[in-house]
């Protein structure tokens, strides 16, 4: 007889089990989907997503970009993807590829993939950003929306309902014993 009691003890609630899997699965989903967002920046890395087709089909609209600012203009060579700061609007980052780099004016001749022309004007080591080192199609506009404000309160969100779950568990099993 005490054995028995003692098996029907360590019976898990079962709700307290589905709660305790749902709030950790939450969790590591939120995890799993921040990483590709701060690893990198803790690398030194920067991340802008491409708003435009100009570099399709290379890199799609909706890309999430990582740009390497370490690498010195004077070593870009023709076909790399560089980012840059547009001439006429500081805060837009442009990607195109560079045509050529031309050291002594300190200037990269750039074009979009898609573009049919050169872009017009030369782009100034000092508009230079970085190197693009890696694309990732169609991630962009979701990385975009998590570090926006309502991005943020989604995330706090979701970390509060794991949290709760992992609470409700918690009081669950202690009911139980």
């Amino acid at each position: 007889m005490r054995k028995k009691r003692n098996r029907d003890e360590h019976k898990r609630s079962p709700v307290a089990a589905v709660c305790s899997v749902l709030g950790t699965v939450l969790l590591v989903i939120l995890i799993i989907g921040c990483l590709p967002l701060t690893v990198p920046k803790m690398l030194g890395y920067h991340m802008y997503t491409v708003v435009s087709g100009s570099m399709e089909p290379a890199i799609p609209t909706g890309s999430l970009v990582y740009i390497k600012t370490t690498v010195p203009a004077e070593e870009i060579q023709a076909d790399d993807v560089i980012a840059f700061y547009e001439e006429l609007d500081t805060t837009s980052i442009i990607t195109h590829r560079v045509v050529k780099n031309n050291t002594n004016m300190g200037r990269f001749t750039t074009k979009g993939d898609a573009n049919k022309e050169k872009d017009m004007n030369p782009i100034a080591y000092d508009d230079y950003v970085g190197k693009v080192v890696l694309s990732v199609p169609y991630v962009g506009g979701i990385a975009q929306t998590i570090t926006t404000g309502s991005g943020r309160l989604l995330t706090v969100s979701i970390i509060l309902i794991a949290v709760l779950l992992e609470i409700i568990a918690t009081v669950l099993r202690r009911e139980k014993e």
